[in-house]
């Protein structure tokens, strides 16, 4: 398996390649950066004779590669906008997308990438109906890692301005906002966790939570990303690098927690249930933590599970934004309000502060996906995939 840019509905796009493997390895956890892994030839023997005639002076491995491939511009149909990509949203699970785990029948080579946002290019006529070129749009749907992309109009939402600050709405905002309307039931004075608080999607639970007179507690992994919970109302950010996140929650909120928010997974997810309070909610949006296992989801282990929701009343329910799109277009228009009233932080980290320095252009996904998953990104992490044109509205 390999993970690349291919030729696809004619753009540059990102894909993957290849067939599956067992086991561990480098294939196994598919990432969007170059890895490589080596199949030795049986020279085990010669090993610790390293002057040994017998060891060869090279060998043979596989490697996987990246490529990109310019092509011709892809042609919408009538219905269709083109749009030129100005930025586009990385997201934990465009490693599991790509491993091909969301939809098994979905076989490579495919485009990935969920989010984008940019300039209108090119349009059919039904689409001239709503829109002209020029327009900008942000939109929700496969194929975003390209740097045209031709989407349906359905798919898009209009924008003020190619602000990156939109895009964080698209997916992660939208995922916190519908997620704790319809599954949290949150009731003023209770006590909710947020775990991953400072990430994409962290964020925008947090202030939800807290908008809806919750008290707000949030995980993290750094004092800077402490700082910034405090800044967006977070109420009680616990760094659990440097404080035991099992005992400050037993020691501090012995009543237990109301809703738990909860995106990682493994024994992040062992806590809350243990920590959950008397009719306790445990939203589920994801597992970040197994992602890059041979697998892609967390092994399954009932446990005392059910034995501990009963005692309690309690309940985990899972997320998945696809499933409550009929409560997408309220709750974009809901959070857009927000965010031009200035009652909403959406925050963007594009890589200014990474050792490589700022995600530009097509070829730093991969650094992009690589710096989320080592949790270094504060908010919702975006590449700039073109600059502005001369002649953009943007």
């Amino acid at each position: 398996m390999s993970t690349s840019f291919l030729l696809r509905n004619g753009k540059r796009v990102f894909s993957v390649i290849g067939g599956g493997c067992r086991g561990t390895d480098a294939l196994s956890r598919v990432h969007f950066v170059s890895r490589r892994f080596i199949i030795d030839l049986s020279y085990s023997t010669h090993f610790m004779d390293f002057k040994g005639s017998s060891i060869p002076s090279s060998m043979k491995k596989l490697v996987r590669r990246r490529c990109l491939a310019n092509c011709s511009i892809p042609t919408p149909g009538d219905g269709d906008l083109l749009v030129r990509n100005r930025f586009v949203g990385i997201n934990a699970s465009d490693i599991n997308y790509s491993a091909g785990r969301y939809d098994p029948s979905v076989k490579p080579p495919f485009d990935a990438g969920f989010e984008g946002i940019g300039e209108v290019v090119g349009l059919g006529l039904s689409a001239s109906a709503r829109y002209t070129i020029g327009d900008t749009v942000a939109y929700f749907a496969d194929g975003a890692f390209a740097e045209y992309t031709v989407i349906p109009m359905i798919k898009t939402v209009p924008v003020p301005a190619v602000k990156p600050e939109f895009l964080t709405l698209l997916l992660s905002g939208a995922t916190a906002y519908i997620a704790m309307k319809r599954l949290g039931d949150l009731v003023k004075g209770e006590t909710v966790l947020v775990t991953a608080a400072a990430g994409g999607t962290g964020q925008f639970a947090v202030q939800f939570a807290k908008q809806a007179g919750c008290h707000v507690v949030g995980t993290c992994s750094s004092n800077e990303k402490a700082g910034f919970l405090k800044t967006i109302g977070c109420d009680r950010p616990i760094n659990y690098t440097s404080e035991d996140l099992s005992t400050t929650l037993r020691k501090e909120y012995p009543q237990g927690l109301d809703v738990v928010y909860e995106s990682i997974g493994g024994r992040m997810f062992d806590m809350a249930v243990n920590n959950l309070a008397n009719e306790g909610r445990l939203i589920v949006i994801g597992f970040i933590s197994a992602y890059q296992t041979a697998s892609g989801v967390p092994t399954v282990k009932g446990g005392t599970l059910p034995m501990k929701l009963l005692q309690k009343s309690a309940s985990v329910r899972g997320f998945f934004l696809p499933h409550f799109l009929s409560d997408y277009k309220e709750a974009m228009g809901s959070m857009m309000q927000m965010f031009a009233k200035g009652k909403l932080v959406c925050e963007v980290d594009c890589g200014d502060m990474a050792p490589e320095g700022r995600f530009m252009g097509l070829e730093s996904v991969f650094r992009a996906v690589d710096y989320m998953y080592a949790g270094k990104n504060v908010g919702k992490v975006v590449v700039e995939v073109t600059p502005p044109s001369l002649d953009s509205k943007l």
